[in-house]
Formats: C-alpha cells, structure tokens, sequence
C-alpha cells in the first residue's frame, strides 16, 4: 500500500463538501488515513491505495468538484505530514528553499520538524538563526530528545558560557550523537585549541546544529555551503535577526 497527501483549496465551503470528497474515495476505495484542516482555507487527507491508476482517475474526478482547488497529490514529504499533523504549513523563504520560518507560537511544530530531521537524516549541518532567549537552545534540545538521540554541548551560554576543548569518552562514538554549538561562542569567545577542537567536530560523521550560523560563517573558514539547512526563530513574525553589533572580538555582547 502506498501512501499519498490530497490537499485541496476551499473556495466555499458548502455544507456537504467534506461528505462529497470522502464519498468519492470510498467509491475508490481509497483509504483515509488521515484528515485535517490546514490553515484557514485548505483542508489536507493522508490516503493509501496499493493501485496508482486509482490516484489518477482521482485527480481528474477532482477537477469537477465545484467550490475546490486541488493544490496537492503526491506522495507525502516530511512537511506535508507536519501540517497535517500541526494544521499549519511550514514556511519557506522564498529565495532561498532551505530557510524555514518559525516564530514562538510554532515551537512545536518546529521540535517536531527538526526532530524529524535528526532522526533521519543522519550527517547534516543545520544553522538556527535567531534573536536572544526566543528559546533557539531549547528547541534544539528537545528536538534531540523527540528523535531518541543523545546531544551534547560544543558550546553555549544556555545556563553559563561553555566552550569545549574534547569529548568525553562516552561521546567519542558519534553514533546516536547531535552535537549543538553557538556560532559566537565558538568564534569570538574561545582559542585556537577550541577552534582545532570545532573542526573535529564538523568532520564527524553526525548532526551539527549552529546557533548563529551568520557569525559562524563571518568569523571562520567556513562558507554557507556548509548547511543543508536554515531556521530562523522570532518572537514575531516582524521581528528582524540582525547581528549588525556583533563585531570581530567583541566578546561582552551576550546574545545567546
């Protein structure tokens, strides 16, 4: 059996329209594994067949359902199960398709998203940008606890300033491993046994979360390349990140 996500556009939503589309699957016998409004007007379906042509011949009875726009009909991506789940889309910054949008109302959306990530997608370098206590640090931790990893601290100022030089003998195995750093921390507020120690870490074969990532990249030889990911944490979704008083060995501004 295989899965795939329905999502439609509601125009009007006249009484009976829900009935009509669930009518229309049974007729195909179609499974609905799941259903959910997504924001205001768009209502997504988790469905399961073991027959494509059945999909097909869906897609085209869809176009003459009056008062719906089908907006999607593939086979489910990671994003698609997280708004059916949450009712909410995941927004994309639209230069840039690896930058995700999230403000502190959505902070379990993001867990579960950046959870999803850990848990399966092994070796990754993923930046999280964001303004002070918008909760970047916590976020990252209980993402590491959601995907059953175990996470340690490179640096931080999440309880006190903390800036590694080595691993514990426990951690030397990066399997099962999350490794969390502040991009300030590492770059303006250590030596150069922490940053030799930084470069070990990111040679190893296991997840890499980076606060920060715009002073990472400003103050260290590695460029946005690095990242396979983006996410971005605002109290609002107004907010500006700017790092515009962060200057090169500057080490007073507490940010974290």
């Amino acid at each position: 059996m295989e899965e795939w996500y329905l999502e439609y556009h509601i125009s009007k939503n006249r009484p009976g329209l829900l009935g009509d589309i669930a009518s229309l699957l049974g007729m195909l016998s179609i499974n609905i594994v799941t259903i959910n409004g997504v924001e205001d007007q768009n209502r997504g379906f988790l469905i399961r067949t073991n027959d494509r042509q059945k999909i097909a011949i869906l897609r085209s009875m869809l176009r003459s359902i009056d008062n719906i726009k089908v907006t999607a009909l593939r086979q489910p991506t990671l994003l698609d199960r997280l708004a059916l789940r949450h009712g909410r889309f995941i927004r994309r910054e639209a230069e840039n398709d690896k930058t995700y949008k999230f403000n502190r109302d959505d902070l379990g959306i993001l867990v579960d998203f950046l959870g999803e990530l850990l848990k399966h997608q092994g070796n990754q370098v993923i930046g999280v940008r964001g303004m002070p206590r918008v909760g970047k640090t916590e976020s990252i931790v209980a993402a590491a606890v959601y995907a059953n990893k175990r996470w340690s601290v490179v640096s931080s100022t999440l309880m006190r300033q903390t800036v590694r030089n080595s691993l514990a003998p426990d951690e030397l195995s990066a399997e099962n491993m999350v490794f969390i750093l502040d991009g300030i921390v590492s770059t303006l507020r250590s030596n150069e046994q922490h940053h030799s120690f930084v470069r070990e870490i990111m040679s190893m074969d296991a997840p890499k979360v980076i606060e920060h990532p715009d002073i990472f990249v400003r103050e260290s030889e590695y460029g946005w390349d690095v990242f396979d990911r983006i996410i971005e944490l605002r109290n609002s979704d107004d907010e500006e990140i700017t790092y515009d008083t962060i200057q090169t060995g500057f080490s007073s501004f507490d940010i974290s």
